[in-house]
């Protein structure tokens, strides 16, 4: 993983370097806010859909990724703000890491979509840079596995757990 620290939905900065255990990452573009409808044309995009069920597989499932001894990490370019309040919300329980910067999209150069301005939670202004959803299971630093494109998105954290279970990585 490269030395690269994002601001996490608690306020705290991670190294992704630093995180040297067994992790799953899920990329998602962003997460919305209930009774606000998404921006003008979100449903028209290919893989933008389905943030919050994608979020809370993972919630859903989390004892079982603790029990195999990996930790959970969300990836989103939302603020930690906007994403502190997503994660309360819906009680996620593991730390969305905030990549509002497009240092680590940048580093990795990983996958994106472009939209229009958006209020919630992206700054103002331009085009806005979105990742796309993926998931990866890093061990040791390194990415072993990446799923990508991932759809449906409700169904990723039982797919990426039944390879955990399933590859003898563990």
């Amino acid at each position: 993983m490269p030395q690269i620290s994002l601001i996490t939905s608690r306020g705290t900065s991670r190294n992704l370097s630093e995180i040297t255990g067994k992790m799953v990452l899920f990329f998602y573009p962003r997460s919305g806010v209930p009774g606000r409808p998404p921006p003008d044309g979100w449903d028209l995009v290919p893989g933008a859909r389905g943030c919050t069920p994608h979020s809370c597989a993972y919630r859903d499932l989390a004892s079982e990724f603790a029990a195999l001894g990996v930790s959970i990490f969300g990836v989103s370019t939302q603020t930690p703000e906007y994403q502190h309040e997503f994660a309360e919300r819906t009680h996620l329980g593991f730390e969305l890491l905030s990549d509002s910067d497009l240092v680590l999209t940048r580093a990795m150069n990983l996958p994106t979509m472009e939209m229009p301005p958006i209020v919630d939670g992206l700054p103002p202004g331009g085009p806005r840079t979105l990742i796309k959803r993926m998931s990866w299971y890093c061990d040791g630093g390194i990415i072993r596995k990446v799923w990508y494109p991932v759809f449906p998105p409700d169904q990723n954290a039982a797919e990426v757990l039944a390879w955990l279970r399933s590859s003898g990585t563990l």
